[in-house]
């Protein structure tokens, strides 16, 4: 394959799929990950493409949107085994807690079914913290930080040094993919790095994932499996997966 064929691979191959990894491109074009990496450096002076950690993203998507679904197809996605979810979770809320939801659908429908009892809640989306503003008891803390409009949250520097600021008893986060033993993972880089920080501010974990995003290994890596305590998910979910989560010590709920 001729240099120039090569970088008309790459950015259709890369504008298909909205991301691709170094790993996987130097796999396709039978070239080594330095070859591609100076590939990658080349088509994004072109203005072709645009670089980020371990690969590319196709320049069809906003810098807060890399591969992000946008919020209203999100909710109906998969939403009945969504709501059940969210509804088990709420009931591992306990009076008083300090809580933190993530930018999830899942997140908001779990916002919407808490009983209005003194809690904390820190958030950085504007759909939980919209859908928990009718509810005196419950104090609600946003992260602020730049505007991810796909998602309605914010993320970046801003938004991950004011949850460092934090420090919350448990976190409920849902997730682009689950794997065995890739961990959990999120298309979107700046989505994921505030999924990191709400981990490590967190005494304890609870992934809120349908069946749907097992097996699944997204762009970016947020955390390994081990982090989770606890994984809510739906009768989807086959038993070889469930003993395979048990094996980790983590406790798995289908609903």
């Amino acid at each position: 394959m001729l240099v120039a064929e090569r970088y008309e691979k790459i950015v259709e191959w890369v504008d298909a799929q909205g991301s691709m990894r170094v790993t996987e491109l130097s796999e396709r074009c039978g070239v080594t990950e330095e070859t591609i990496r100076r590939d990658l450096d080349k088509l994004e002076q072109a203005g072709r493409l645009r670089r980020s950690h371990g690969g590319a993203v196709s320049v069809k998507y906003k810098d807060e949107g890399q591969s992000e679904i946008p919020y209203p197809e999100r909710a109906v996605t998969h939403a009945e085994e969504k709501r059940r979810i969210a509804d088990e979770a709420v009931r591992m809320v306990n009076h008083g807690d300090r809580i933190a939801l993530d930018a999830s659908t899942t997140a908001w429908y779990m916002a919407a079914g808490l009983p209005n009892i003194p809690l904390t809640v820190l958030t950085n989306s504007i759909k939980v913290a919209a859908e928990l503003s009718s509810k005196e008891h419950i104090r609600v803390i946003a992260t602020g930080g730049q505007l991810a409009s796909k998602s309605l949250s914010f993320v970046g520097p801003l938004a991950e040094r004011s949850l460092d600021a934090y420090h919350v008893d448990k976190v409920f986060l849902s997730c682009k993919g689950v794997h065995l033993t890739k961990g959990i993972s999120e298309s979107n880089e700046l989505q994921a790095l505030v999924k990191q920080k709400m981990i490590s501010i967190a005494d304890e974990v609870i992934l809120l994932a349908d069946s749907s995003k097992f097996g699944v290994q997204a762009f970016t890596r947020v955390a390994e499996l081990n982090s989770v305590a606890k994984v809510i998910t739906d009768l989807g979910l086959d038993e070889e997966q469930v003993s395979a989560l048990n094996e980790q010590s983590i406790t798995c709920v289908r609903v």
